[in-house]
């Protein structure tokens, strides 16, 4: 029991501690959509971040994906009185890898002799609470898309997603 109360304790004194919307510091969470994992953050300066997330897709001829992006913070755009509601946008990259032979592309399934592995890069645009008291960001983004390795295509994702910060 002792040490459900000093669990309780950190997490009071976290939270507390915790007294303005986040603009610094490293973030951990979730993301859940296409795709759905692991989700990072970390911030540069008051409107710069980067964030990226170690995911994997939940279709049929699901993949293993990694992407990076480099985030710009519209911190003004929209006024709430506690807390604050940002746009983000910015470029990044992401990596791909198919590893059961089969992937859905251009409305067919397709299957080859080997995993097959794409690069390509991305364009997330996005909408995150900042909460003013509390060590928590919820986002939701859509996510346009260009393949660029090892065909040229086009694809829109999206996720929702929430992080804890540290």
């Amino acid at each position: 029991m002792p040490e459900m109360r000093t669990l309780v304790l950190i997490v009071l004194l976290g939270t507390s501690a915790f007294t303005r919307a986040q603009s610094s510091g490293f973030g951990a969470g979730i993301i859940l959509g296409e795709p759905t994992g692991i989700s990072l953050k970390g911030w540069i300066s008051g409107e710069r971040a980067v964030a990226g997330a170690v995911a994997w897709s939940l279709r049929e001829g699901s993949y293993f994906s990694l992407h990076a992006d480099y985030l710009f913070h519209n911190m003004d755009l929209i006024k709430l009185g506690k807390g604050r509601m940002p746009l983000y946008y910015g470029p990044g990259l992401r990596l791909r890898s198919w590893n059961d032979n089969r992937y859905w592309r251009h409305g067919h399934w397709y299957t080859e002799d080997h995993g097959r592995l794409g690069l390509g890069v991305r364009f997330p645009v996005g909408l995150a609470y900042l909460p003013a008291k509390a060590p928590v960001d919820i986002f939701l983004e859509l996510v346009p898309g260009l393949d660029l390795v090892p065909s040229t295509e086009f694809d829109i994702t999206g996720a929702i997603g929430a992080r804890y910060w540290f």
